[in-house]
């Protein structure tokens, strides 16, 4: 992990993310064996999407249907994206033993779409079905991944908010969908999740990660009001934490992502909350520092240095006008208040003082000194184990590109990325490779 060089202006040789990862960290998808089973939901035709992506990707698919899910789905057509034949007979001849040689075969169990019926049959324990025979054989040491559809009102039904919550106390795992129109015509939830979704949940269950980490993520950039419609913001789109929440979500971790409201939603699912203002952050922030015990914290959001205390108007002071707006016949003049540095306090509000905390820093047009004095500063008084270091005018216009460097606080270079994705990545990567908290050195940037 290490770096040659300890310069900027001399880390051309520095790990890159193309390298290959260390075998301990590789995960477990290559030609993993997805059993898919699919009860009887119009929403049959997405998992059909999910099932082809999967079979695109190099997973083995073997897909179960019971007698429901064929008057949704023809067997030709799972057949067709599976290149196997479809199970869904218990007594078909010379299959008696099914319900036990798939669920040893398969290395994750997806029920898709699971009908309100299909979640009460699990609940209850019943297996006069194949579909059902193959859950209570199921191996609980093997994901289990279960993925609603149905009515909203079947979705609230008590019998089966019951169900869903014994089966997740099994060991499930519940990719609740959206609230929205359904089928039936109906608004609420109970729609299927989309099949990206599906998909990155499917994987996110089979990776296997070295060490999984309890990671929380903040991202997107703080807006702090002046009156009902006019904030003091920034330009953070949350893109580089939606990506790094993705990349965890994926490789098994599991995710609490803080973003706001206005920042980009990962493809991955995770838990998390939205924020607008600093104080709405910090709140979050005491919490979920409070309450859970976290292994890393990867603070990606553009926190704003200021808030609104006063707004001047003809000599008058006011509180900002949250509820209202300002009319513009008179320019108003801003008294603003410094807010507190979260990065200073993350260590101090967690459960676990050994949390290792990631920071990021952005500089526009600085050359290699003054990007080294803007790390060093960052990283100094033990209150970031890595800095993350970008800078604006290096990112060519409509490119897509975040050219990053990854600084251990030490003044260690671990790693140079083009872009968003690769930065993900050797985060996960080194994360995943850090045992315990690393040393935090006296020496310069």
């Amino acid at each position: 992990m290490h770096a040659g060089p300890n310069s900027v202006g001399g880390a051309l040789d520095a790990p890159s993310v193309a390298d290959s990862l260390p075998p301990a960290t590789q995960s477990a998808m290559d030609g993993s064996h997805v059993l898919f089973i699919l009860s009887g939901s119009i929403a049959c035709y997405k998992a059909c999407d999910a099932i082809s992506q999967l079979v695109q990707r190099g997973h083995r698919v073997r897909a179960v249907a019971t007698e429901a899910a064929l008057r949704f789905v023809g067997a030709a057509t799972l057949e067709g994206i599976t290149g196997q034949p479809v199970a869904h007979d218990l007594f078909a001849p010379g299959a008696a033993l099914d319900h036990i040689g798939l669920a040893r075969w398969a290395d994750v169990v997806v029920v898709c779409p699971a009908t309100a019926n299909t979640l009460n049959r699990m609940a209850a324990g019943l297996g006069d079905d194949l579909a059902g025979a193959l859950l209570l054989a199921h191996d609980w040491n093997k994901p289990l991944l279960v993925v609603p559809a149905m009515n909203p009102a079947m979705r609230s039904h008590p019998a089966t908010v019951a169900a869903m919550a014994r089966l997740q106390g099994w060991g499930a795992r519940l990719l609740r969908g959206t609230s929205g129109r359904t089928a039936c015509g109906e608004v609420g939830e109970g729609r299927l999740a989309e099949p990206d979704e599906i998909v990155a949940a499917i994987e996110a269950a089979l990776a296997r990660p070295a060490r999984r980490l309890h990671v929380l993520i903040t991202s997107g950039g703080t807006a702090e009001p002046i009156d009902g419609v006019r904030v003091i913001g920034n330009l953070s789109s949350g893109e580089t934490g939606a990506l790094v929440a993705e990349q965890f979500a994926r490789r098994g971790h599991d995710v609490v992502l803080l973003r706001a409201r206005n920042a980009r939603v990962p493809a991955a699912r995770c838990r998390e909350e939205t924020f607008s203002t600093f104080a709405e952050l910090d709140a979050l922030l005491d919490r979920w520092l409070r309450e859970e015990r976290f292994d890393a914290i990867i603070h990606a959001a553009a926190v704003s240095d200021f808030s609104v205390q006063a707004i001047e108007r003809a000599g008058v002071l006011a509180a900002p006008a949250v509820g209202a707006k300002l009319e513009s016949d008179v320019a108003p003049v801003l008294h603003l208040r410094r807010n507190p540095k979260l990065l200073d306090t993350l260590r101090t509000r967690s459960r676990n003082r050994d949390v290792c905390v990631v920071a990021f820093k952005l500089t526009r047009g600085a050359d290699d000194a003054a990007a080294r004095s803007a790390v060093a500063a960052l990283a100094g008084s033990g209150r970031a184990d890595f800095v993350v270091h970008n800078d604006l005018a290096a990112r060519p216009d409509q490119s897509g590109a975040f050219p990053a460097a990854i600084w251990r606080a030490g003044g260690t270079l671990v790693a140079r990325c083009a872009d968003r994705v690769a930065l993900a990545a050797a985060l996960e990567q080194l994360l995943v490779s850090e045992p315990s908290k690393p040393e935090v050195a006296n020496g310069a940037i």
